[in-house]
């Protein structure tokens, strides 16, 4: 491609989201198939708790493995890495396909989740690399939504391969082969010569820490209240609305993800154009009364709605902290703060569950007395949030907010 047409359009935005989808099927295609890989290893030690170890792996490596992303990213360029990445994706997520022993199907896992880990790293990077201002929020805003719709039909994907055998979920993996050749044929590596000059602008300072570790740590505790709902929403409803069925508890789900890809295009046309403060104010506020209501809710009907308000509330939460992190970043730097920041929000996905077991354990193992905990932990941020509003507004004139 001659770099003087270089410039990133749909074609460029839509094959950096797809990358993003590998990252939900590492975790929902498989749940299917769970009973049948319990009853496969049935004779092996501790299946109980290496099974669903191995259904987790990947998430937690992308927890752990952000930082060390960044760094790979950073020095061997965005789309080599990325390009890279996909490809043994989905070698080693194939594998499991002639693999016999769980402990071996384990470290396909652990490698699998190391390749997520470059996967969201590079792709959100590169989104920060070709595209500016309402273009990037655009773009970022779109990555939770794809996120949040591929689970529903990686999850139907998984439940028609597992009816072959528990190893056909496994298959669905290969498809991001097809990812990396469409980003060989339409992308290229970004150079600093294209950014903005705004955003290079002393852009060989140290790295930004004061500026990017506290949307790090924000990017925690926003992570935990993303994940609860879509962890413990099947609990809630088997345990205190009587709603047993598979295909029920499913429909919920699907109705939640939904609700998160309704959140990200509120926030697109709607909240993009406000202060970073703003938009945590009216992120945190759906998510602190939702969760409230949620232990005031006598029928299933009433919980779906307050449900479906806190699943938006997370659509527009994430976007306006990526956002928010991806505009502190220089260009040389830009793949370690990502990481960074995607290490903060990926840790809320096991410390969801840890906090709601722990709070159960306050509240006389009331799921939705917890809820309810997490509801007054978001007030807390939504007055965090307002107080930065008030100073923003101290500071520009209105007409800036």
């Amino acid at each position: 491609m001659n770099i003087a047409e270089r410039q990133a359009g749909a074609l460029q935005g839509v094959l950096l989201l797809l990358p993003m989808t590998m990252a939900v099927m590492g975790l929902v295609v498989l749940v299917p198939v769970l009973p049948g890989m319990m009853a496969q290893f049935h004779d092996v030690p501790g299946v109980e708790y290496l099974v669903p170890l191995m259904l987790t792996l990947p998430a937690l490596c992308v927890a752990a493995l952000g930082p060390v992303a960044g760094i790979v990213v950073d020095f061997f360029g965005r789309r080599r890495t990325l390009i890279g990445a996909l490809l043994i994706y989905a070698i080693v997520g194939m594998l499991p396909l002639v693999l016999n022993s769980l402990t071996a199907i384990i470290i396909s896992r652990f490698a699998l989740g190391a390749m997520e880990a470059l996967i969201v790293t590079s792709s959100t990077t590169l989104i920060g690399d070709y595209f500016h201002g309402r273009q990037r929020e655009k773009w970022l805003a779109n990555q939770t939504a794809v996120a949040s719709i591929s689970s529903i039909f990686l999850a139907l994907l998984g439940g028609a391969l597992g009816n072959i055998s528990w190893r056909g979920p496994f298959a669905a993996y290969g498809v991001s082969i097809l990812f990396a050749i469409g980003l060989m044929l339409w992308t290229w590596e970004p150079r600093k010569s294209e950014q903005p000059s705004d955003e290079i602008a002393g852009s060989k300072a140290r790295f930004p820490w004061r500026a990017i570790m506290p949307i790090a740590l924000l990017a925690v505790f926003g992570g935990v209240m993303f994940f609860t709902m879509q962890i413990q929403v099947s609990n809630v409803l088997s345990g205190y609305y009587g709603i047993h069925s598979p295909s029920q508890l499913g429909l919920y789900s699907g109705l939640a993800g939904l609700a998160v890809a309704g959140g990200t295009l509120l926030y697109r046309y709607f909240t993009a154009r406000l202060v970073v403060p703003t938009q945590l104010l009216i992120a945190f506020g759906l998510l602190a009364v939702s969760y409230l209501m949620m232990n005031h809710s006598p029928t299933s009907i009433r919980f779906t709605g307050w449900l479906i308000v806190n699943q938006i509330g997370c659509g527009m939460l994430l976007p306006s902290l990526v956002v928010w992190a991806m505009g502190r970043l220089p260009f040389e730097v830009r793949g370690r703060g990502t990481g960074l920041f995607m290490t903060g929000w990926w840790l809320g996905q096991p410390l969801s569950t840890q906090a709601v077991a722990f709070l159960r354990g306050q509240v006389n193992g009331s799921l939705p007395a917890t809820l309810q905990i997490l509801g007054i932990l978001c007030v807390a941020a939504t007055v965090a949030a307002l107080i930065g509003r008030f100073r923003v507004s101290a500071r520009t004139s209105p007409a800036a907010a």
